[in-house]
Protein backbone atom coordinates (compact mmCIF):
# COMPACT_ATOMS: atom_id res chain seq x y z
CA UNK A 1 0.00 0.00 0.00
CA UNK A 2 1.31 3.35 -1.06
CA UNK A 3 2.03 5.50 2.43
CA UNK A 4 0.54 9.03 0.72
CA UNK A 5 -2.49 10.07 -0.97
CA UNK A 6 -2.60 10.74 -4.75
CA UNK A 7 -0.44 14.10 -5.24
CA UNK A 8 -3.34 15.87 -6.80
CA UNK A 9 -5.05 15.64 -2.98
CA UNK A 10 -2.83 18.19 -1.67
CA UNK A 11 -4.53 21.55 -0.87
CA UNK A 12 -4.48 24.65 -2.39
CA UNK A 13 -4.60 26.42 0.73
CA UNK A 14 -2.17 26.50 2.49
CA UNK A 15 0.05 25.28 -0.70
CA UNK A 16 0.23 22.25 -1.23
CA UNK A 17 -0.59 20.08 2.46
CA UNK A 18 -0.81 16.43 1.25
CA UNK A 19 -0.50 14.20 4.74
CA UNK A 20 -0.30 14.59 8.52
CA UNK A 21 1.64 11.97 10.97
CA UNK A 22 3.37 9.54 9.89
CA UNK A 23 7.49 9.01 11.00
CA UNK A 24 10.73 10.31 9.92
CA UNK A 25 12.05 6.74 8.99
CA UNK A 26 14.95 6.75 5.90
CA UNK A 27 12.14 4.13 4.49
CA UNK A 28 8.93 6.36 4.34
CA UNK A 29 11.44 10.00 3.59
CA UNK A 30 12.79 8.05 0.23
CA UNK A 31 9.42 7.14 -0.65
CA UNK A 32 8.08 10.24 -0.09
CA UNK A 33 10.80 12.09 -2.18
CA UNK A 34 10.38 9.71 -4.92
CA UNK A 35 6.77 11.43 -5.59
CA UNK A 36 8.18 14.94 -4.64
CA UNK A 37 6.93 14.91 -1.55
CA UNK A 38 8.70 16.32 1.54
CA UNK A 39 8.52 17.05 5.36
CA UNK A 40 7.82 20.46 6.82
CA UNK A 41 6.61 21.55 10.49
CA UNK A 42 7.36 23.78 13.14
CA UNK A 43 7.99 22.50 16.40
CA UNK A 44 5.01 21.32 18.70
CA UNK A 45 3.47 20.01 15.15
CA UNK A 46 2.75 16.50 13.99
CA UNK A 47 5.04 15.97 10.92
CA UNK A 48 3.28 17.64 8.03
CA UNK A 49 4.39 16.17 4.00
CA UNK A 50 3.98 18.86 1.16
CA UNK A 51 3.67 18.92 -2.67
CA UNK A 52 3.42 22.21 -3.88
CA UNK A 53 1.92 23.28 -7.12
CA UNK A 54 3.98 25.17 -8.74
CA UNK A 55 7.11 23.63 -8.08
CA UNK A 56 10.66 25.86 -7.42
CA UNK A 57 13.51 24.07 -9.43
CA UNK A 58 17.00 24.77 -10.49
CA UNK A 59 18.58 23.57 -13.40
CA UNK A 60 22.48 22.79 -13.04
CA UNK A 61 23.63 24.49 -16.67
CA UNK A 62 20.64 27.63 -15.60
CA UNK A 63 22.68 28.72 -13.06
CA UNK A 64 23.08 32.44 -12.95
CA UNK A 65 26.10 34.03 -11.59
CA UNK A 66 25.97 37.80 -11.33
CA UNK A 67 28.90 40.32 -12.04
CA UNK A 68 28.90 40.99 -8.70
CA UNK A 69 29.42 37.41 -7.26
CA UNK A 70 32.25 37.19 -9.66
CA UNK A 71 33.97 39.99 -8.93
CA UNK A 72 33.54 38.87 -4.83
CA UNK A 73 34.99 35.64 -5.97
CA UNK A 74 38.30 36.69 -6.91
CA UNK A 75 38.59 38.62 -3.41
CA UNK A 76 38.50 35.18 -1.69
CA UNK A 77 40.69 31.96 -1.49
CA UNK A 78 37.69 29.73 -0.22
CA UNK A 79 37.84 26.05 -1.04
CA UNK A 80 34.86 23.71 -1.38
CA UNK A 81 34.35 20.46 -0.06
CA UNK A 82 31.42 17.79 -0.96
CA UNK A 83 30.34 15.68 2.25
CA UNK A 84 33.13 15.96 4.37
CA UNK A 85 31.46 18.13 7.41
CA UNK A 86 27.55 17.05 6.95
CA UNK A 87 26.51 16.87 10.61
CA UNK A 88 28.15 20.41 10.88
CA UNK A 89 26.16 22.04 7.77
CA UNK A 90 23.23 20.60 9.17
CA UNK A 91 23.65 21.82 12.88
CA UNK A 92 24.23 24.89 10.98
CA UNK A 93 21.29 25.58 8.83
CA UNK A 94 19.27 24.63 12.38
CA UNK A 95 21.06 27.06 14.65
CA UNK A 96 19.10 30.25 15.45
CA UNK A 97 19.52 33.77 13.61
CA UNK A 98 18.63 37.59 14.64
CA UNK A 99 14.88 37.52 13.77
CA UNK A 100 15.07 33.67 13.38
CA UNK A 101 15.42 32.34 17.66
CA UNK A 102 13.84 28.81 16.49
CA UNK A 103 14.10 27.28 13.31
CA UNK A 104 12.17 23.61 11.13
CA UNK A 105 14.94 21.97 11.59
CA UNK A 106 14.06 20.27 14.68
CA UNK A 107 16.28 17.10 16.51
CA UNK A 108 14.18 14.63 14.74
CA UNK A 109 15.00 16.17 11.75
CA UNK A 110 18.36 15.98 11.92
CA UNK A 111 18.78 12.55 13.31
CA UNK A 112 16.73 11.28 10.37
CA UNK A 113 18.48 13.40 7.82
CA UNK A 114 21.83 12.23 9.19
CA UNK A 115 20.53 8.56 8.72
CA UNK A 116 19.68 9.21 5.41
CA UNK A 117 23.27 10.05 5.24
CA UNK A 118 24.90 7.49 6.84
CA UNK A 119 23.13 5.25 3.68
CA UNK A 120 24.34 7.12 0.99
CA UNK A 121 21.67 9.01 -0.01
CA UNK A 122 21.91 12.79 1.93
CA UNK A 123 24.64 15.30 0.51
CA UNK A 124 25.99 18.42 1.85
CA UNK A 125 28.20 20.68 -0.31
CA UNK A 126 30.38 23.24 2.36
CA UNK A 127 32.32 26.34 1.32
CA UNK A 128 35.46 26.71 3.91
CA UNK A 129 37.64 29.91 4.34
CA UNK A 130 40.91 28.38 5.36
CA UNK A 131 39.28 25.93 7.68
CA UNK A 132 36.12 27.78 8.75
CA UNK A 133 33.13 26.24 7.65
CA UNK A 134 31.42 29.75 6.25
CA UNK A 135 28.60 28.26 4.52
CA UNK A 136 26.95 25.13 2.76
CA UNK A 137 23.74 23.49 1.73
CA UNK A 138 22.45 19.81 2.28
CA UNK A 139 19.63 17.46 0.32
CA UNK A 140 18.74 14.10 -1.09
CA UNK A 141 19.65 13.39 -4.42
CA UNK A 142 18.20 10.01 -6.13
CA UNK A 143 19.71 9.51 -9.36
CA UNK A 144 19.70 12.06 -11.02
CA UNK A 145 17.47 14.75 -9.11
CA UNK A 146 18.72 16.77 -5.90
CA UNK A 147 15.83 17.62 -3.80
CA UNK A 148 17.82 20.66 -1.39
CA UNK A 149 16.64 21.08 1.51
CA UNK A 150 18.46 23.60 3.42
CA UNK A 151 21.21 26.15 2.76
CA UNK A 152 23.39 28.57 5.52
CA UNK A 153 25.73 31.20 5.20
CA UNK A 154 27.70 32.91 8.05
CA UNK A 155 29.20 35.48 5.73
CA UNK A 156 28.34 37.22 2.76
CA UNK A 157 27.66 34.97 -0.97
CA UNK A 158 28.36 31.75 0.92
CA UNK A 159 25.51 29.44 0.17
CA UNK A 160 25.71 31.31 -2.94
CA UNK A 161 28.67 29.64 -3.84
CA UNK A 162 27.39 26.66 -2.03
CA UNK A 163 24.94 26.09 -4.83
CA UNK A 164 27.21 27.55 -7.54
CA UNK A 165 29.77 24.11 -6.55
CA UNK A 166 26.81 22.16 -6.67
CA UNK A 167 25.46 23.30 -10.25
CA UNK A 168 28.79 22.68 -11.29
CA UNK A 169 29.34 19.29 -10.00
CA UNK A 170 26.10 18.24 -11.31
CA UNK A 171 26.32 19.64 -14.82
CA UNK A 172 29.27 17.29 -14.70
CA UNK A 173 28.14 14.62 -12.92
CA UNK A 174 24.64 13.87 -14.98
CA UNK A 175 22.12 15.79 -12.48
CA UNK A 176 19.50 17.00 -14.31
CA UNK A 177 17.35 19.02 -11.72
CA UNK A 178 17.59 20.79 -8.52
CA UNK A 179 14.45 21.12 -6.22
CA UNK A 180 13.88 24.14 -4.43
CA UNK A 181 10.55 23.16 -3.05
CA UNK A 182 9.02 26.33 -2.97
CA UNK A 183 10.09 29.69 -4.41
CA UNK A 184 11.83 32.89 -3.11
CA UNK A 185 13.49 36.16 -4.16
CA UNK A 186 17.33 34.50 -3.46
CA UNK A 187 16.90 31.75 -5.30
CA UNK A 188 14.75 33.27 -8.25
CA UNK A 189 18.21 35.61 -8.98
CA UNK A 190 20.17 32.29 -9.07
CA UNK A 191 17.96 31.14 -12.17
CA UNK A 192 15.52 29.13 -10.24
CA UNK A 193 12.23 28.65 -11.97
CA UNK A 194 8.86 27.04 -11.53
CA UNK A 195 7.05 24.34 -13.25
CA UNK A 196 3.53 22.54 -12.79
CA UNK A 197 4.13 19.57 -10.13
CA UNK A 198 2.81 16.96 -13.41
CA UNK A 199 5.69 18.19 -14.98
CA UNK A 200 8.02 17.77 -12.06
CA UNK A 201 6.69 14.30 -11.51
CA UNK A 202 7.17 13.33 -14.63
CA UNK A 203 11.19 14.67 -14.50
CA UNK A 204 10.91 12.53 -11.39
CA UNK A 205 10.06 9.21 -13.14
CA UNK A 206 12.45 9.46 -16.01
CA UNK A 207 15.70 10.66 -13.54
CA UNK A 208 14.91 8.25 -10.38
CA UNK A 209 15.67 4.62 -11.57
CA UNK A 210 14.99 1.69 -9.22
CA UNK A 211 18.51 1.27 -8.97
CA UNK A 212 18.72 4.74 -7.30
CA UNK A 213 17.00 3.23 -3.81
CA UNK A 214 17.79 -0.44 -4.35
CA UNK A 215 19.05 -0.76 -1.62
CA UNK A 216 16.91 1.32 1.00
CA UNK A 217 15.33 -0.33 4.05
CA UNK A 218 11.57 -0.92 3.96
CA UNK A 219 8.95 0.40 5.11
CA UNK A 220 7.21 -0.76 8.52
CA UNK A 221 5.83 1.27 9.92
CA UNK A 222 2.51 3.13 10.33
CA UNK A 223 0.65 4.44 7.15
CA UNK A 224 -0.19 8.35 6.29
CA UNK A 225 -3.58 6.56 5.00
CA UNK A 226 -6.38 8.59 6.69
CA UNK A 227 -8.31 11.71 4.93
CA UNK A 228 -6.22 14.71 5.30
CA UNK A 229 -9.67 16.45 6.04
CA UNK A 230 -9.67 14.18 9.07
CA UNK A 231 -5.96 14.19 9.88
CA UNK A 232 -6.06 18.54 9.75
CA UNK A 233 -9.50 18.28 12.09
CA UNK A 234 -6.67 15.81 14.61
CA UNK A 235 -4.44 19.21 14.22
CA UNK A 236 -6.19 21.78 15.17
CA UNK A 237 -8.00 19.68 18.08
CA UNK A 238 -4.42 19.00 19.51
CA UNK A 239 -4.04 23.09 19.01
Amino acid sequence: MDPFPPTSAALEDPNGLLAVGGDLSAARLLAAYQRGIFPWYEAGEPILWWTPQPRAVLRPREFHESKSLRKFLKTRDWRVEYDQRFEQVIEACAAPSPGREETWISDDMKAAYLELHRLGYAHSVEVLDNDCLVGGLYGVKLGKIFFGESMFSNTPNASKVALKALCELGSLGGLSLIDCQMPNEHLSSLGMTLIQRENFEMELKTGITVGDIGHAPTLTSDLVSSPLDVQLRAVREQT
